[in-house]
């Protein structure tokens, strides 16, 4: 049976807590099992990790929440459906190349959609388990000005101790939001240039022509020239010594430029046909016939050397030198 109000204020072996509050948690435990220990330390041994067990209850239900909203935006956002959460995602390239690199466009918005819906998972973990642990020590007792002030006073420390990591974090960011380069592309960073083997919040990883591996931090990156992101222009410089019938040449060449276009093989890499522009550049020894192709970026360099071989093979079919005429100074002995 349990002890009446009445009874529990006559008991002498009632803890105090029991005489202040008949109701209180104390009392309720002295009730219940006459331990007054336990009756004493209920506080501690059953209230405070209730409410510990509660606040970290409810913020792993937060965080689950938060972490499938942003899931789901970033699945939606993957399969082209642009939320108003995530408009700096949406692709700013130019109509044309859009529809010429649909796969490529979708698969790259896909990465990055990925690649910021992890950092808001990480930020959105870190923001409710820091509110979640503050209001722990606020249930155990814990003063928390000192704290906070103790944390803004080492929060100004490191600020100006970790310039460079929060410029390089930040970069970092604002890369992914304009999709300035991924993992793929080939790019010249100033410094360094190469195919970019992966791309963090801090730095970027790229290996050189070379087999060399740079790591590049994104703080550091004033100007991105990506040679891989759209569309590329081909120039072929062909070399041709003085006296050379240009007009011939160029009908050589254009044909086999075209022949190039229509070649199913090259087709795909080929956006506009290519055209000879004529001569660029006159030199001590003798000019340079330029082509000009526009291609996809991934087939630039395979198209200039096919070019190459077929501009080559048509002069020499035209019966036409190319290449560059060494000058033998007056009074050399062969």
């Amino acid at each position: 049976m349990l002890m009446t109000a009445i009874d529990l204020a006559s008991d002498k072996s009632a803890p105090p807590c029991v005489e202040d509050d008949s109701t209180s948690l104390c009392a309720k435990v002295w009730r219940a099992t006459h331990e007054e220990w336990l009756a004493n330390s209920s506080d501690w041994v059953i209230a405070k990790p209730a409410i510990v067990i509660g606040i970290l209850l409810v913020a792993f239900i937060v965080r689950a929440i938060i972490h499938r909203t942003i899931s789901r935006i970033t699945r939606t956002t993957g399969q082209g459906k642009v939320p108003a959460l995530l408009r700096p995602l949406q692709e700013n390239a130019p109509s044309s190349w859009q529809m010429a690199t649909s796969g490529l466009v979708n698969e790259r918005r896909e990465q990055r959609a990925a690649a910021l819906g992890s950092i808001l998972r990480s930020i959105t973990t870190a923001v409710v388990f820091t509110i979640a642990i503050m209001l722990i020590l606020d249930n155990l007792g814990l003063n928390l000005a000192p704290l906070l002030a103790s944390a803004g006073v080492a929060g100004v420390a490191l600020g100006f101790g970790a310039q460079s990591l929060v410029k390089d974090v930040l970069a970092g960011i604002s890369m992914l939001l304009e999709d300035q380069y991924g993992v793929g592309d080939i790019v010249d960073v100033g410094e360094a240039s190469g195919t970019v083997e992966a791309v963090g919040l801090r730095i970027t990883t790229l290996r050189d022509v070379n087999g060399v591996t740079w790591h590049v931090r994104n703080g550091e990156v004033i100007r991105v020239g990506n040679k891989s992101q759209g569309w590329a222009m081909v120039n072929v410089d062909i070399p041709l010594p003085f006296g050379t019938d240009v007009s011939k040449a160029t009908t050589a060449i254009a044909a086999a430029a075209d022949d190039l276009a229509i070649d199913p093989q090259w087709r795909a890499d080929i956006l506009e046909p290519p055209v000879v522009l004529g001569v660029e550049q006159l030199t001590a020894t003798g000019m340079m016939l330029r082509v000009q192709t526009k291609t996809t970026s991934d087939g630039q360099w395979t198209v200039a050397r096919e070019m190459r071989v077929r501009a080559g093979r048509a002069l020499d079919q035209a019966d036409i030198s190319y290449g560059i005429v060494p000058t033998i100074p007056p009074g050399t002995v062969l």
